[in-house]
């Protein structure tokens, strides 16, 4: 499984010693450079992103600014020529902190460590811990998110569908949307958005997964293309 990284940096030749140095790598794939936060911020809603080499000193916003602002950030290795915000990175627990010029054997420890935490996260997600409480007949229930096949938008409620039971909760389809991470859940129509780890099969029309088959929306096409393409073997699932 590839883990998927972002460039955000806005020195185009910065860009492309990261990019060569992860081209190295066969467990990185980039999947898009950009060079200012709210490129990066679009990539993020279309495509599902495991890591960002992030730069500090960017047009508008910083980079941690930037870093701060993502509910659900992916993992971050900071790549910057600035060594005074070190403290702050690792308070916002960034992965490393690179100094440009960056050496390839310092890229490569950051690596390394990136691999290291993600083996833990994956077997997190496996052991079903990370969850989410919903609010169904006045109480909250607890959800574990690799049980969540589906969830179904009903109006102003979504009915979510696990491999255990179905919980109709009062929240709507984007609300639940920013509930969950987006490396692990995809929105592919007004009306459903699916769990990576139990897509079965899929066309250019619908998906398949617990037996049943899911429309994809026409504004969602695209995007769901290009997703499921990218996700062959979902990081951290």
């Amino acid at each position: 499984m590839k883990t998927r990284c972002l460039i955000l940096d806005d020195e185009p030749l910065a860009r492309d010693v990261i990019f060569n140095y992860a081209e190295k790598f066969e467990d990185l794939q980039v999947v898009a450079q950009c060079s200012d936060a709210e490129e990066a911020r679009q990539m993020l809603l279309q495509l599902p992103v495991d890591l960002i080499f992030l730069d500090i000193h960017l047009p508008k916003t910083s980079g941690l600014e930037f870093l701060k602002s993502l509910q659900y950030p992916p993992k971050i290795i900071v790549t910057t020529a600035y060594r005074e915000y070190a403290m702050e990175g690792f308070e916002l627990d960034v992965v490393d902190y690179l100094l440009k010029p960056i050496k390839f054997e310092r890229f490569m420890r950051a690596v390394n460590k990136y691999q290291q935490i993600a083996g833990v996260i994956q077997a997190d997600f496996n052991g079903g811990k990370p969850f989410i409480f919903v609010r169904e007949h006045k109480k909250e229930v607890k959800i574990s998110l690799c049980d969540i096949q589906y969830i179904e938008g009903l109006g102003e409620y979504v009915r979510i569908h696990t491999s255990r039971k179905k919980v109709i909760t009062k929240m709507g389809m984007s609300q639940m949307e920013e509930k969950l991470p987006r490396q692990f859940f995809l929105r592919i129509h007004k009306s459903y958005m699916v769990c990576l780890l139990h897509v079965e099969a899929y066309t250019n029309t619908s998906v398949e997964l617990a037996g049943v088959e899911l429309p994809i929306g026409r504004r969602y096409k695209s995007s769901v293309m290009n997703l499921l393409t990218l996700a062959e073997g979902v990081s951290g699932l």
